[in-house]
């Protein structure tokens, strides 16, 4: 639990609290209420039932009303711990049962009256037990009765970590105070304060800490400077480009030109939904950065999106005198040899790979521009060995299609700039999401084979999980030979996780020339798969995905001028959750808005590829899918501190840099790879 210290006690803050302030009369409980607190005596025991289905039940009164107390086990220590007619406070989760016409308590907490004094209890705290240690026989109530020694015990306060002007501005609860009301308030109103006062201070050192890095970044960090508008981008706008470019396009590669020719290093953010135009925009920076004597480099997470990237970018620049070339474990013997030597020379202008381009041997000549496409594929290692190629440090541009809250790209990217593409390019019709329950299959497949026999594409995926990942598999084998048995008059391919990568990429490739009408797989086809020909998306056991996965997979399909289709398949029971996000999923298109829905469902730890953020994400008090307002107000604390001491020379503000740097001892500063 990273309990080791008096310390980290006093940090583990509960989850919950319930108010014990109140007693409530039998007769005035509801069925309704979520827990209540008695106070009487225990008139008598009895044992009911047979077997595993035995309990003691304990008859308690108050003088205003019967209720029943119940345990499954351990009742020969109840007898002896809980006697007839003394007087305790029982607190507890009342059920009403029509055919007793009482209301009951399963394992109530039970004190002495005469011990327990209410108005000391206030709110009581809930701690959160993980699995292993509840087995072990620790409990919410053990780590509240050490916590409540602890502070009974404690002599000395909690030191204070921010300026007494600080906390005077901003009207904040002192830290020692908020800290013992985070365990023991005596009303919500102090506890509100409580925890307000410590998310802030959490918050705002994180945004301290990124808005450092970034202005430390900017003095120490020059970059390559970048001014030329020269005639490889001037051709390829004139004379190559597939489609006009849409506004959010044109004013993203503005702010990436500003960034390169300004003389620092740029740290840019791009951010675009799903067939947004994002590849377009890479290109047009990296001839940028050719026309000013520099190398580029596209890093992409998978073979087949870094063969995609490669013939899309051969595709856009037709003739034009440049050499493309790819770098990924496929590519070896002599022909790697020839890439790198090429590379090595200067005679590749733009490479793209996976994380192959990172290894030792490979050598630039001169590295100007590093794009890292899907970033949340990568971890922070992989893209500083990469941000490492060149004496002077490249200009980064990283790209997702993965839509980022607002409040945890501020959090998790507060130092990059953000560049947004919010516009999809002329000519493509929203997909159409639908929800059909499995029992209405003949009903799917005959639009599945309307689509087919218009010269259309279908998608079929079915979920890939690790823990179950043989019978999910077995999943997508018996969906295949289904399928099949389906549709004879059609072509089928089936790609899968198991299978070789040059295996997978000739199935693949199979579905797009339209060899295969039906390309059955699981989630390999997240990222980057460009089929403009598909038009169906149907998702199998939909209810196991995330809404960030689905919005992902819906992607795939749309990318083309006709109607495209998403169908999410799923059973009849469904849980509350799942039906909202579902729902999501049918009544909307936009990225950022499913985002948001995504990271209030699923909190900001279980996001694909935010764990290894690190710091960001440790957070004892705060919660960046409710405290958004929160994090905007640390952030303009924190940018307020660094204009006002930009040199961190000021007494006043001593407290707060010397606070920063003790709490980042500990951790390795990746932030200024990206």
């Amino acid at each position: 639990m990273g309990i080791h210290t008096c310390g980290d006690l006093a940090l583990y803050f509960p989850f919950k609290h319930l108010d014990r302030t109140r007693v409530y009369y039998i007769h005035e409980l509801t069925a309704d209420m979520p827990f209540v607190q008695i106070r009487g005596r225990i008139l008598s025991y009895e044992v009911m039932g047979e077997g595993r289905k035995q309990r003691l039940v304990g008859h308690f009164t108050d003088g205003h009303g019967l209720i029943d107390l119940v345990w499954f086990n351990a009742t020969k220590w109840v007898r002896e711990q809980y006697r007839e007619e003394k007087e305790y406070i029982v607190f507890g989760r009342p059920q009403y049962y029509p055919n007793t016409g009482r209301f009951s308590i399963t394992h109530p907490e039970i004190d002495d009256a005469a011990v327990l004094t209410l108005s000391s209890m206030g709110m009581q705290p809930y701690y959160t037990i993980p699995v292993k240690a509840a087995k072990r026989g620790l409990s919410s109530r053990t780590i509240e009765r050490l916590t409540n020694t602890l502070f009974h015990q404690l002599e000395e306060r909690f030191p204070e970590t921010l300026p007494t002007w600080f906390v005077e501005r901003y009207r904040l609860m002192g830290r020692d105070e908020a800290i013992r009301h985070m365990h023991y308030p005596q009303q919500a109103e102090l506890l509100s304060r409580a925890s307000y006062r410590l998310k802030l201070e959490e918050l705002f050192y994180i945004q301290l800490g990124i808005l450092k890095l970034a202005t430390d970044r900017q003095k120490e960090v020059h970059g390559i400077p970048c001014p030329r508008v020269g005639t490889m981008f001037l051709d390829f706008y004139h004379h190559h480009l597939p489609f006009t470019l849409t506004g959010a396009q044109q004013r993203v590669v503005k702010e990436m030109h500003a960034d390169m020719k300004s003389g620092r290093q740029m740290n840019r953010l791009l951010q675009g939904d799903v067939g947004s135009g994002k590849t377009l925009v890479a290109l047009l920076v990296m001839l940028l950065a050719i026309d000013n004597g520099l190398q580029a480099c596209i890093m992409a997470p998978t073979e087949i999106l870094a063969e995609q990237h490669l013939e899309t970018f051969r595709q856009f620049l037709g003739d034009m005198p440049l050499r493309v070339e790819l770098l990924t474990g496929m590519v070896k013997g002599k022909r790697r040899k020839a890439v790198l030597e090429a590379l090595a020379s200067g005679e590749v202008h733009i490479l793209v790979g996976t994380h192959a381009v990172i290894e030792d041997p490979v050598e630039f000549r001169n590295l100007g521009l590093v794009i890292i496409d899907e970033q949340h594929r990568f971890g922070v290692a992989q893209r500083a060995r990469l941000w490492r190629k060149n004496v002077v440090p490249p200009h980064v541009l990283v790209m997702t299609a993965t839509p980022i809250p607002r409040t945890l790209a501020m959090t998790l990217y507060g130092d990059l700039d953000v560049s947004v593409i919010n516009e999809l390019p002329p000519g493509r019709k929203p997909i159409l999401t639908v929800h059909h329950y499995d029992s209405h299959r003949l009903t799917l497949y005959d639009g599945i084979r309307k689509q087919v026999r218009q010269g259309r594409q279908v998608y079929v995926v079915y979920p890939l999980i690790r823990e179950s990942e043989k019978l999910d598999l077995k999943n997508l084998e018996d969906g295949y030979d289904t399928l099949c048995q389906a549709f004879p008059e059609f072509r089928l391919s089936k790609v899968h996780g198991r299978m070789k990568a040059a295996e997978k990429d000739a199935e693949m490739q199979r579905f797009a020339r339209g060899e295969t009408q039906i390309l059955v797989s699981t989630t390999v086809i997240e990222v980057g798969v460009n089929v403009p020909n598909a038009s169906v998306m149907v998702i199998e056991n939909a209810e196991r995905f995330g809404l960030a996965q689905l919005h992902q997979l819906r992607g795939r399909v749309g990318r083309g001028a006709e109607q495209s289709y998403c169908i999410l398949v799923t059973g009849y029971e469904l849980s509350t959750d799942t039906r909202r996000r579902i729902q999501i999923m049918t009544e909307t298109n936009d990225g950022f808005e499913i985002a948001e829905a995504d990271l209030k469902f699923r909190g900001p730890g279980d996001l694909e590829g935010t764990q290894q953020s690190g710091t960001a994400l440790e957070l004892r008090v705060a919660n960046l899918a409710r405290d958004g307002q929160i994090v905007q107000q640390a952030r303009d604390m924190a940018r307020e501190v660094v204009e006002a001491d930009p040199e961190r020379t000021r007494p006043e503000y001593a407290v707060l840099w010397q606070r920063l740097a003790e709490l980042g001892k500990d951790k390795q500063d990746w932030g200024s790879i990206s």
